[in-house]
């Protein structure tokens, strides 16, 4: 029975010691650092994109352009 109450005393010490502990600043701050990172990353993949969408739209415009040329003769 000593065995047993030691055992729920020290699970219930274990769970109010879990319930107000807080992340450390600079675990926060390695966090956040790790959000910035992924969001700029996210960034420029779309901005990548964007220059790959423009560049098609360019090669489709000076297509069209040529066989309007052609056409014309």
């Amino acid at each position: 029975m000593k065995k047993l109450s030691f055992v729920l005393a020290a699970a219930g010490l274990m769970s109010l010691a879990a319930c107000n502990k807080t992340e450390a600043p600079a675990a926060n701050a390695a966090d956040n650092a790790v959000d910035v990172m992924e969001n700029a990353a996210d960034n420029l993949e779309a901005a990548a994109d964007n220059v790959v969408e423009a560049a098609n739209a360019t090669e489709a415009a000076a297509n069209a352009v040529t066989n309007a040329a052609g056409n014309a003769m």
